[in-house]
């Protein structure tokens, strides 16, 4: 594919695997609009401040690129938070902010999308899924619903735009040494009086592969989603997780 002068947007594209994924197509010559709570210091020409528990400021934020850009070639829903804990665990605010970022959040991005990528006939779209799209983990309940959505929400929305050639996928990665990973483990290690190194130990002999993934390699494999090299991958639940959810 190519890649120069081609539009995308990212949600929450500041640090992580979404940064990693801005980074990457930024070098192909994409131009990439990160929709995020928090501004990099980087790139602010492209930045456009938007927090996705707000379904006003997502359709306003999509609406400003598409009218400044008069199209949008690509999308990656990558906003999202994680929560350490059972259900007696989860505080009521707790359980509304983890719903409303990834699962409010995935859904009303994509659907402030899907009008410009209809009338383009083309398009395509990649969700943040989880390695807990597809097995339950401890201390996870929430999390894991919102990830067990998320695969739903690609493989149905495939189905609907598949006449409008919007390819709709979603990414599945296991442990990634990202911000995300580094809070859950401070939380854990609170939690249960753990020495960190021990818990980072750990997540790296579970793994197949003997350690946990970087962010440049998901976004190696969303870079690759959102091509048209990928053109008849359609609703596709994608694992990049060292080989664990295959044990």
């Amino acid at each position: 594919m190519e890649w120069k002068n081609e539009i995308a947007i990212i949600t929450g594209a500041t640090t992580g695997i979404g940064k990693a994924t801005r980074e990457m197509l930024n070098k192909k010559g994409c131009i990439v609009y990160n929709l995020d709570i928090n501004q990099p210091p980087e790139d602010s020409e492209h930045f456009i401040s938007c927090d996705v528990r707000n379904r006003h400021e997502i359709k306003h934020a999509v609406e400003v690129v598409y009218y400044k850009e008069k199209r949008i070639d690509v999308l990656f829903a990558n906003a999202g938070i994680h929560l350490f804990a059972n259900m007696e665990e989860t505080s009521d605010e707790q359980f509304d902010n983890v719903i409303d970022t990834n699962i409010v959040g995935t859904f009303f991005t994509v659907k402030a999308l899907l009008p410009f990528m209809k009338m383009q006939r083309c398009g395509s779209i990649v969700l943040m899924g989880s390695d807990q799209s597809f097995i339950g983990k401890a201390e996870s309940s929430v999390y894991g619903m919102t990830k067990g959505a998320i695969a739903q929400l690609a493989k149905s929305t495939a189905i609907d735009y598949a006449p409008y050639n919007i390819r709709v996928n979603c990414i599945c990665p296991g442990t990634v040494d990202t911000p995300l990973l580094h809070k859950a483990v401070d939380r854990y290690s609170s939690l249960n009086s753990a020495e960190k190194s021990d818990v980072y130990e750990k997540l790296n002999t579970i793994q197949p592969l003997g350690r946990v993934g970087k962010a440049e390699e998901i976004a190696a494999v969303v870079v690759f989603l959102l091509s048209d090299e990928n053109s008849f991958m359609m609703g596709s639940l994608v694992s990049v997780d060292g080989g664990y959810v295959c044990q």
